[in-house]
This record gives structure tokens, C-alpha cells and sequence, in this order.
């Protein structure tokens, strides 16, 4: 018998384990509800409801092809080799397969259950799947990780011209087992279970997954580097989120942006160039995240960042969480997050700017409460892109570089449509005084919404000072090979 362990590998199609298990022979599969583990990582509840609706999709095509899914609890990863280990015994398992989790917790809990199931004569396999290279396969000349995205994208343009990753089949159906699945249930202790609005967001399943993969390489990939920026517009994928929980694999992203494109990736249509660059920033995210493992562990990638006199300011934090700061982009796009479970790109910039250098509010409170919030959380994705913003990652924006929220708005949502979308209590008013309402002193109208929380170009330079009083930076500074 074979044991394929699911975790944010939830489909069928083009998923390396499964095929693998299913290959040696009858196959079953299990999946552990790890709550305490979740809320440690600060897993959001829309997310962990994402994954139970999911699952039961899932359960239900494996269902077809006569593969059980059995669901387990270890309420923390340290009970996982335990868990697994009883299960095999019941099952008389022969081999465990494991597609790769990437982050210092994942790698630990791997080898522990590798260790344990090993010591019993039972083999645990794991394969390359939520990524395209395997990480420590895309280094530098002096190999070492790369620290510079510019640079590890040529290196892997390089290899997809030499060999791209291929699509893995998906499993036959198999003789009917003796074993029943087990019911997916509908929560899990600790989660609340979303509003039925967000849930209607983002409908579970493969099926829809490849959907808005195939309509967006048909229809909007051509537009996505025209479009992507501008937040009232349908311009991104929206796959993020089947992307983190793997109900959709990086290599199906791949092909399809590449037929849309006749096979090109850094030529021809500049959308689809585009697109597979941010597939590529997810894979650079995930490698850091192997090689430089401190950022698993809440530390600035630039240890020298670590000396920064961040502010204690809770009313300010709150503000921001709550979509309270006087700043309509702002607001606009953390009551998109709040509703939605999901923020658009552009967006997670700029207010990530305005808490870390407006506010100078520590970056990790936001990473935290983004976790806490994101149908598409990803430890890498989100630790880069809030590091990036506070100017502590890798590849980071100048410290010097401060988002304008007023500019960024006007730039971007001219004509404050989302702004009026997300904040109806504006809508009276017109293209030009909705980018900063403060500007009209509290006129009828918008009596309701807060003044600004903060001065921004003395937010500005008080960021500026805080930043130029750090030891030096130039020991980080340095490019890589």
C-alpha cells in the first residue's frame, strides 16, 4: 500500500506525489488538521475554510479513481510522525510520498517523519512540485543563494531554455480499496467560518482553478502588464490563492502563459513576459526562504535593519487594521482585504509603505495581520513582499523610496473608482478631492470619515532620519555574482 500525504498540494492534475504513488501501486491518501500549528503560523480563517472546501472537491475526484482520503489530527506538526506512523501500521503501508514544503517548520516536521517511518522500515518520498527549480539548483557562480531577483530570473530563464519542467500526468483509477474516505468537515476548532460573500469569491476545486487560468491566458494575459496596477480594473489572475494551497501547480501557470505566447517567454507578448516574471518572483521568494532560513524566523533579511527604532504606536496600528486612516487608498484597499480575504498587488504595496515608513510601524505587524487575514497567505510570498516594502529585504526598495499614498492614488485610481467602491461614505464626491478628502476640512459629506492620521512628509522625514541613523549598509549591499 501507499500513502500520498496531502498538504498545500490539494489536487489531482499534474501533482508529482500522487502520480508517483499511485505508479508503485494501490494508493490512499491522507490529510492532517494541524490547528494549533495554523494558529501559530497565523494562518487566516478564510484560508483554512479554503482548504476544507477544497478538500472535499478533491475528495470527491480521488473518490472517482477509487482513492480514499482519510482525514487525520495532529494538532501540532510535533505529533505528525506519531500520527503517520499509526496510520501506516493500520494500512500496512509500504511508502509515504510528500510533495516539498518549503520554510524552516516544514523541513523539520519532513525529517522527523521521515526518521520515525524509516526506523520502521517504511520509505518516505518527497518530490520537487510547488516549485519549478528545486532550491540550492539556482546559484550564483560562488554558489551561494541568490539575494538579487534580476539575477536569479536570467539563471532561470536560462535553464527553462534548456529544459522545461513537464506536466505530470494525473493517476488512473485503481482496483476499489477496503478502506472508506473519510467526511471533510465543515470547520475547524479555532477558525470562524467566513461569510458566505467571501466564499462565493473564491469557489473550491480544480475545475474552477483551471477555469481562471484558461480564461485569463485567453482573454487578459495580453493586458496584464497595461492593466495589473490599477486595482478598479480585472487586471490579475486571481489564481493566488489556488497557487498557495496548490490546487493549481506553478508548471500548469508555465505551460499555459506559454501557449499564449507561442512558446515565448521573454520575447513577444510583454503581458505573458510579464505574468511568468511574477511567477518566477514567487519561486525567488521560496528559494530565500530555503537559503537564508532567519527570514522563517521573523528576522530582517538586512540584519543591519535589525537596530531600527520602530514606533510603538497601537492607535495608529489599529487605525490602520481597521481601515481608519484618513487616507482613502489606504483604507480603500485594507477594507478589500478585510471583506475579500485578498488584497490587489499594487495595494499591498502602498500600505505597506504607510505603516512602515509613515507610521514606522515594525513590518513584521503587518506581515503578521496580512497572515491573519489572506486567502492566499504564503510565508515566502508574504515575507518578501513586506520586507521588500520596509526596506529590510532582499532586493528592497531604497530605503529612500517612500510610496506616496496620495500620488499613488491619483496615479492608479484616477478616476476613485475602488476608492469609491470600498468606501461608498465618498462616493459623493469627485475625481479630484477623493485622493484626500481632508483637503475640504470636514465639509458635509465625508463628516464621517476620519481625518488623517498623519503628517506625510513629516512621516516622511522622520522615516528618512531613522533609516540614515543605522550602521552602515553597505556590508549587505554588495551584488551577487
Amino acid at each position: 500500500m501507499q500513502l500520498i500525504w496531502l498538504r498545500s498540494d490539494l489536487r489531482q492534475h499534474d501533482n508529482t506525489a500522487l502520480a508517483a504513488a499511485a505508479a508503485r501501486g494501490p494508493t490512499v491518501a491522507v490529510y492532517l488538521l494541524s490547528p494549533q500549528q495554523w494558529l501559530e503560523h497565523d494562518d487566516a480563517a478564510c484560508k483554512v475554510d479554503f482548504w476544507l472546501r477544497n478538500l472535499k472537491e478533491l475528495s470527491n475526484t480521488l473518490g472517482e479513481l477509487n482513492i480514499p482520503l482519510l482525514i487525520r489530527t495532529a494538532n501540532h506538526w510535533d505529533q505528525a510522525p506519531a500520527e503517520l506512523l499509526k496510520l501506516c501500521r493500520e494500512l500496512k503501508v509500504e511508502a509515504v510520498h510528500v510533495n516539498e514544503e518549503y520554510g524552516v517548520h516544514e523541513s523539520r516536521r519532513d525529517a522527523a517523519v521521515a526518521e520515525t517511518l524509516q526506523a520502521e522500515g517504511i520509505e518516505f518520498h518527497s518530490y520537487l512540485d510547488q516549485l519549478l527549480f528545486k532550491p540550492g539548483t539556482v546559484l550564483t557562480k560562488t554558489d551561494t543563494y541568490f539575494k538579487v531577483f534580476s539575477q536569479f530570473r536570467k539563471v532561470c530563464y536560462e535553464r527553462l531554455h534548456r529544459s522545461m519542467p513537464t506536466l505530470v500526468k494525473a493517476p488512473g483509477k485503481q482496483a476499489t480499496l477496503k478502506v472508506d474516505s473519510d467526511p471533510i468537515p465543515d470547520s475547524v476548532k479555532g477558525f470562524a467560518t467566513p461569510s458566505e460573500s467571501l466564499q462565493a469569491l473564491w469557489p473550491a476545486g480544480e475545475e474552477e482553478a483551471r477555469r481562471r487560468l484558461d480564461t485569463f491566458t485567453d482573454a487578459q494575459i495580453e493586458y496584464y502588464k497595461s492593466e495589473r496596477d490599477f486595482p478598479a480594473k480585472p487586471g490579475t489572475s486571481q489564481l493566488s490563492a489556488y497557487l498557495a494551497a496548490g490546487v493549481i501547480s506553478p508548471r500548469q501557470c508555465l505551460h499555459a502563459a506559454l501557449q499564449s505566447n507561442q512558446g515565448e517567454f521573454e520575447s513577444g507578448n510583454v503581458g505573458a513576459v510579464t505574468w511568468i516574471n511574477e511567477l518566477l518572483w514567487r519561486e525567488f521568494y521560496k528559494h530565500i526562504l530555503v537559503g537564508y532560513p532567519r527570514v522563517s524566523r521573523h528576522r530582517a533579511f538586512r540584519p543591519e535593519t535589525e537596530a531600527l527604532a520602530w514606533r510603538d504606536a497601537p492607535e495608529e496600528l489599529k487605525a490602520w487594521q481597521e481601515a481608519r486612516t484618513g487616507l482613502p487608498i489606504i483604507d480603500a484597499a485594507m477594507r478589500q482585504l478585510l471583506e475579500t480575504g485578498w488584497m490587489h498587488n499594487r495595494l499591498r504595496m502602498v500600505v505597506a509603505m504607510f505603516l512602515t515608513k509613515n507610521l514606522l510601524i515594525d513590518w513584521r505587524e503587518g506581515e503578521r495581520f496580512f497572515m491573519r487575514h489572506l486567502i492566499d497567505g504564503d510565508l515566502a510570498a508574504n515575507n518578501g513582499g513586506w520586507q521588500w516594502s520596509s526596506s529590510t529585504g532582499t532586493d528592497s526598495a531604497p530605503y529612500f523610496r517612500i510610496f506616496n499614498p496620495l500620488s499613488q492614488s491619483e496615479k492608479f485610481d484616477s478616476e476613485g473608482l475602488f476608492i469609491k467602491h470600498w468606501l461608498p461614505e465618498l462616493a459623493g464626491l469627485n475625481k479630484k478631492e477623493i485622493h484626500n478628502p481632508a483637503n475640504l476640512g470636514g465639509l458635509f459629506g465625508v463628516a464621517d470619515y476620519p481625518s488623517p492620521i498623519v503628517n506625510l512628509s513629516a512621516s516622511r522625514e522622520r522615516a528618512l532620519a531613522a533609516f540614515k541613523s543605522l550602521p552602515s549598509r553597505t556590508a549587505m549591499e554588495g551584488s551577487d555574482e
